[in-house]
């Protein structure tokens, strides 16, 4: 696994904004960039979970953390830039955008899915990425150096048996981070990749696999190393790349062609 020594000032006056933040990865993002000197905005489902968070992280960094509650599934474009309007009056810029949010719908084949689930799913991992990014836009490109991090997964570059609304999706996400990529490359300092974070010790992959030990999977806490590079200075000339998490290498990735 890649290691990474991050100074504690790392991420110091830098606003980010974390999807899914209650439980799991998005939730040691949002606790781990605070400890790095971040400001945190955490979107979730789940107002309880999203206030233990916020106790959690204020008896660390008091004033760092501001939390909304949300449900993807149900919103409308209105809903997002009226979320993005909020954040403009409390920041200058937004430095970071983690679309870590995501529902695992149901493992069945294709021919036997519920429409209604499909529908929520794809509101959910896909529809919610692209109406969140677009109102987030402007904020991102008054940052000198911000960072769009789409969370990916191994159905997400390769669709399997069984994945259903899940891996269609994934796989829509990572045409969306290809395209906006292209888009930005030479036009802003917005750097835009896609991480698969693999295995790891979640709820939603014991929903997956509940026959698996989830004792055996990595926790979401050995993955930040990966997280805090992305959103460094070194990392500043990874752009359009699908990267997984478990096999990071920074010295694989070539600069941005000049």
């Amino acid at each position: 696994m890649f290691d990474f020594d991050a100074p504690a000032n790392l991420l110091e006056n830098r606003n980010i904004l974390i999807t899914g933040a209650s439980d799991g990865i998005g939730k040691c993002c949002a606790t781990t960039f605070a400890k790095h000197g971040a400001n945190v905005v955490l979107l979730g489902r789940s107002l309880e979970k999203l206030e233990s968070v916020y106790d959690e992280i204020e008896a660390i960094n008091p004033g760092k953390v501001i939390i909304q509650p949300v449900n993807f599934s149900s919103m409308h474009e209105t809903d997002y830039q009226g979320l993005v309007k909020s954040l403009a009056e409390n920041f200058d810029c937004l430095d970071g955008l983690i679309l870590n949010a995501g529902m695992l719908g149901l493992r069945v084949p294709i021919e036997f899915y519920p429409s209604d689930i499909w529908q929520e799913t794809i509101n959910v991992n896909v529809n919610s990425v692209f109406h969140l990014l677009k109102a987030s836009l402007p904020l991102l490109k008054l940052s000198k150096d911000a960072r769009v991090l789409f969370i990916s997964s191994g159905v997400g570059r390769k669709g399997r048996a069984h994945w259903g609304a899940y891996a269609v999706s994934k796989l829509d996400v990572e045409g969306l981070m290809q395209t906006l990529a292209d888009e930005l490359e030479k036009t802003s300092a917005i750097r835009i990749n896609s991480l698969n974070p693999g295995a790891t010790k979640t709820t939603m992959r014991q929903a997956a696999y509940p026959a698996e030990d989830p004792d055996a999977q990595p926790t979401p806490k050995s993955l930040m190393p990966v997280y805090l590079y992305l959103l460094s200075k070194q990392a500043k000339s990874i752009h359009g790349q699908a990267i997984d998490a478990k096999e990071f290498d920074p010295d694989k990735y070539l600069p941005l062609s000049q």
